[in-house]
């Protein structure tokens, strides 16, 4: 497998919601807006896949006028074959799709997530710059998976009703399998669509 011959294209979230499930860390889709999704493929083989979405507070306030002028990149993830630069490749790829096609769109913001171990190298290589930490922030640890969910993840709704997802991390809480842990605060990492330009 060779960078160049990774295929990315528009998709729709249900082609690579079970794909991404699967592969990122997060192991979730749940609460996640998807405006622009992408898959990542070779020799037709679904390999990799990227959401772009609304950002999930109004954090947006802090890049720009109005909130359909800012998207964050919510989900990459490329299995461990693909080779090095990857990452960067099929990034730069879909910001080219977005600006081309949004032009209402000036800031894709990306947080890199310290809890995990990132500090965001693939955005630094995918031409983000860096533009400051988010705040310390509450959440829960699974102390039977391991796994870390923010606050907001125990207080999602959807027509008034808690999806099902929080109603079993709801469940959890009340039998002490999640415990309350403070966050690390994430790496903020913004591109200008307006002022860079994208080479594929």
């Amino acid at each position: 497998m060779k960078v160049k011959d990774l295929v990315v294209e528009i998709s729709d979230r249900q082609e690579i919601k079970n794909f991404v499930e699967a592969n990122h860390y997060s192991k979730s889709i749940n609460g996640v807006k998807s405006s622009y999704c992408f898959s990542i493929k070779h020799n037709n083989e679904l390999v990799g896949a990227i959401i772009y979405g609304q950002m999930s507070t109004t954090a947006w306030k802090k890049f720009a006028d109005k909130e359909s002028e800012v998207i964050e990149l919510r989900r990459l993830v490329l299995i461990d074959d693909c080779p090095r630069n990857s990452e960067s490749r099929v990034i730069g790829k879909s910001l080219k799709w977005i600006k081309k096609n949004d032009l209402t769109l000036k800031v894709v913001v990306s947080y890199a997530d310290p809890n995990y171990g990132h500090t965001g190298v693939i955005y630094r290589a995918s031409n983000f710059k860096l533009v400051g930490m988010s705040g310390k922030d509450s959440g829960f640890k699974d102390i039977e998976t391991g796994k870390l969910y923010h606050s907001r993840a125990l207080r999602t709704k959807y027509k008034g009703d808690f999806k099902p997802f929080v109603k079993r991390l709801r469940e959890k809480l009340e039998k002490g399998i999640l415990i309350p842990v403070i966050l690390k605060p994430k790496y903020c990492y913004v591109y200008d669509l307006k002022a860079s330009s994208q080479t594929a």
